[in-house]
């Protein structure tokens, strides 16, 4: 079984309002797309009607894909986050190795990581790293370059 995918509610909202454009307006486009194509004339040698078959077929793939991730995600709920210990929607401020200034990371589900925001996902080494440790608790994380020690100053 796959793991579940962790979203916020915002990030519902908005996945499923390019379900909606999907399937809405982007599927009329491609079917007038196929319809025009087809008055081309002979469909084996018509280079427009193959393109908008394979438009379609790629738009369809992800509409299901995108059903999908709705219908199996979980939403992280601000009210039901525990400032106890690291889970999905927690921000978590550590120090590194045996520096004392705070480096901020908000866990997030893989669809809303960003490490430029300071978001990283649950599946990412240093997230199931954080996952279910509590303040005070220190982690190892195996990287590339070594071993880096993360020391949990608090949770929010």
């Amino acid at each position: 079984m796959a793991e579940p995918v962790y979203i916020s509610k915002e990030k519902k909202e908005e996945l499923q309002k390019e379900l909606d454009f999907l399937k809405s307006t982007k599927r009329k486009e491609i079917i007038e797309s196929l319809e025009y194509s087809k008055s081309l004339g002979d469909l084996s040698e018509n280079a427009e009607y193959h393109q908008a078959r394979e438009e379609q077929a790629k738009l369809e793939e992800k509409i299901v894909a995108l059903e999908d991730l709705l219908r199996d995600s979980i939403i992280v709920s601000d009210s039901k986050k525990s400032t106890s210990e690291v889970s999905v929607g927690s921000v978590v401020v550590v120090h590194k190795g045996q520096g004392k200034s705070d480096i901020k990371y908000t866990i997030v589900g893989s669809e809303e990581a960003d490490i430029l925001e300071g978001k990283i996902s649950n599946t990412s080494p240093l997230g199931r790293a954080f996952i279910g440790k509590k303040k005070g608790d220190k982690v190892t994380v195996n990287t590339p370059g070594g071993e880096i020690i993360y020391k949990i100053v608090n949770i929010k």
